[in-house]
């Protein structure tokens, strides 16, 4: 720590930061330089970084900025700072985050330690049981709709050092470069892609919607996870009166509820409900729905529950489908169980917690690309038959090597000989 810099920033803090940098990958920005060219000259490239970020002399450069489809056609913009900015923004994150920490509410589940969106789909599933309606909020372009004032006066209810203030707000102001190599102003918002900008939103919200939530309805329960909120309500009453403050609240804090996507849901289990109330909600991948679940009694009943939606089960399709498995006819069944185990076990992991036999429909993909690579490695003709030596061959397979594919080993679609 230097006593002629006017900021002291730890060296040990900029390198701390390089090696989480690391761990996370990502992108190069607009200099083009990748992780690995940025260590080419590493000492002093953080030494660089270092002295400017401690002089108060760092500007940001623009974040790289690239559209990615949405479901639903439209697009959103991820912005790509460069490996160094990503590296300073990362040396504040450290400082914000113990910080702020302590002070998020329990039901934030976002970018946190040692929290996660499956125990936010965990909870909201257990207050479906107890609650029958919920508000589904979508929050209209919320990353790029960050008012940049307020923020400001967020942070500054806190004692955050000054260097720190100075780094955000040039963060802040950081132009977007587009496609064409043009520079975008930036006046609101904060970029999806941004290591400080997860923080940056939810120091937003804690005070946006927590805290003023919990000091307003301090009986509603509720899940946030980043912008993505569920609200549980004991009436449609109570959801319509309270959506319509809700969306009050975000109007004044410069916010806007998407029209279509936010909705006031019913999740209970009573067939006399009107049929044209919503019965269903999205949450992080997950479709909550009326669903026929076994007890541990083995008897069965209806109940409101989560299980993988058909939107992530046509995203690990289009994924598998990407893998193009039966062409990879040089590769051996071992080959191919390690090039996609690790991304089916996140898969299983993640969307087998609620509701996992829904899972197998998304899995029977691999099965049928198994299928066509054993009969273009081993068939001598691409007819039925064929198709019954390739099932017949798995199913050897999977009768002596049981743990070789993640999908086998939890029984989801595996070959039958």
């Amino acid at each position: 720590m230097s006593k002629t810099k006017p900021f002291a920033i730890p060296k040990q803090d900029v390198w701390q930061a390089y090696l989480r940098v690391k761990r996370n990958q990502g992108a190069a920005g607009v200099d083009n330089q990748s992780i690995a060219d940025f260590e080419v000259k590493l000492k002093d490239n953080l030494y660089k970084l270092w002295n400017r970020m401690s002089s108060g002399s760092y500007f940001p450069p623009p974040v790289k900025t690239v559209a990615i489809p949405k479901k639903d056609g439209g697009q959103r913009y991820l912005g790509i700072p460069t490996v160094a900015d990503r590296i300073a923004q990362m040396v504040v994150t450290m400082h914000l985050e113990p910080h702020f920490e302590p002070r998020f509410d329990q039901d934030s589940y976002g970018y946190r330690p040692n929290k996660s969106a499956l125990d936010a789909v965990g909870q909201c599933r257990q207050r479906c049981w107890k609650r029958d309606w919920v508000i589904d909020l979508d929050i209209k372009g919320f990353f790029d709709n960050i008012d940049h004032e307020l923020l400001i006066l967020a942070l500054e209810k806190h004692s955050i050092d000054r260097w720190i203030m100075l780094h955000v707000k040039h963060w802040l102001r950081a132009p977007a470069q587009l496609a064409d190599g043009s520079l975008q102003p930036r006046t609101t918002g904060t970029p999806q892609g941004g290591v400080v900008s997860p923080l940056l939103a939810n120091i937003f919200l804690h005070y946006v919607f927590d805290k003023w939530i919990r000091k307003q309805h301090p009986n509603v329960q509720f899940e946030r996870y980043a912008d993505d909120i569920i609200v549980h309500c004991t009436s449609q009453n109570e959801a319509l009166q309270l959506k319509a403050e809700i969306e009050a609240r975000m109007a004044q804090c410069k916010l806007q509820l998407h029209p279509q996507k936010t909705k006031v849901v019913y999740c209970g289990v009573a067939k006399e409900e009107k049929e044209d109330i919503p019965r269903s909600f999205d949450f992080l991948g997950y479709t909550f729905r009326r669903r026929l679940v076994m007890s541990k009694e083995g008897k069965g009943f209806v109940g409101f529950v989560p299980a993988i939606s058909n939107a992530a089960k046509t995203a690990i399709r289009q994924t598998i489908r990407s893998w193009r498995l039966h062409r990879k006819t040089c590769m051996s069944l071992k080959e191919l169980a390690k090039l996609t185990n690790p991304r089916v076990s996140g898969w299983v992991n993640y969307y087998g917690r609620f509701y996992r036999s829904e899972v197998t429909e998304a899995f029977v993909q691999i099965e049928k690309h198994l299928q066509r690579w054993a009969q273009r490695k081993y068939a001598s003709n691409t007819g039925q038959a064929s198709k019954k030596r390739a099932r017949r061959y798995l199913g050897r397979v999977f009768k002596h090597y049981p743990q070789l594919f993640v999908h086998w080993r939890y029984g989801l679609a595996s070959p039958v000989e």
